[in-house]
């Protein structure tokens, strides 16, 4: 069985503040080590879970923008489970060949909920300084449905979502009820939650890979529709007027692009990968 592990620092136990999230100068060293620390141990955790289900080929894929070196690079590579693999990728999604080859499963493990959800601990859709919302199809999405759409474009079922409760919450609505959830912490507010001890946080996405894996097909492959629309909301003018002269986008106003094409993948390579 071929497993695909995507992660995010955001949503793992003991993570709370941005400090943890990167390195200086928007976080802070000391923090940010131990939060590679916590990242690294919840996705051993998923990897564990992986093989005891009957994982045979297990990749795992940082999707965190930490920024500088770190980003997509914030998991400690000598600290990882020797029985899985893991991408360094330069540009977010830009790595598919694991996927085009077919994959069985995949597990999403420390996600948060997207911008303005108000008990989501680190709230944010794609980068903070500059996504304000994000649709596919008119449906408000996160960046779980960004992952799940990447899977689905070539027919991986995403089967567990970890993170605050927030992103369980989201997954659920997203992916639907058969979908596997482990909440490690509940969101008070965007800096704030009430969280479960990171070793327990482990035992429990540990049993819920496991438990996610039983069953291949408890969640059908993510596909926002076809044709596609992507709707982007920035928060300032200079990210959208960047895309105006695209093939495929439409500039609505000062703020906000739309991308349109027969399927998720083609509207979504005609902005992201716009130098910006």
């Amino acid at each position: 069985m071929k497993v695909f592990i995507i992660s995010d620092i955001e949503g793992c136990a003991g993570v709370v503040k941005g400090a943890q999230t990167g390195p200086p100068p928007h976080g802070d060293a000391t923090l940010y080590q131990e939060g590679r620390k916590l990242y690294t141990e919840e996705i051993n955790a998923a990897v564990r879970g992986a093989k005891a289900a009957g994982g045979t080929e297990i990749v795992v894929m940082d999707c965190h923008g930490a920024g500088d070196g770190y980003t997509f690079n914030s998991l400690i590579a000598e600290d990882l489970d020797p029985d899985c693999e893991f991408v360094v990728q330069d540009e977010w999604t830009e790595y598919t060949e694991f996927l085009e080859n077919g994959v069985d499963a995949a597990l999403f493990v420390g996600m948060h909920a997207r911008a303005g959800t108000a008990d989501g601990v680190m709230n944010h859709t794609v980068s903070g300084p500059n996504f304000q919302n994000l649709w596919f199809n008119g449906t408000l999405v996160g960046e779980t449905a960004i992952n799940a759409a990447l899977c689905g474009t070539w027919g991986c079922p995403v089967l567990m979502v970890t993170g605050d409760a927030a992103a369980c919450r989201e997954g659920k609505a997203l992916l639907g009820d058969g979908l596997t959830t482990v909440a490690v912490k509940e969101g008070i507010f965007i800096l704030s939650a009430r969280m479960l001890q990171p070793r327990r946080a482990r035992e429990l996405v540990e049993a819920g890979a496991k438990q996610a894996l039983s069953n291949l097909q408890a969640v059908q492959p993510y596909d926002p529709g076809k044709p596609c629309e992507v709707k982007v909301e920035y928060k300032h003018t200079t990210a959208a007027r960047q895309m105006r002269f695209q093939h495929g986008v439409e500039f609505l106003d000062d703020r906000t692009i739309v991308s349109r094409a027969d399927d998720w993948w083609t509207a979504w390579k005609q902005f992201f990968f716009v130098d910006r």
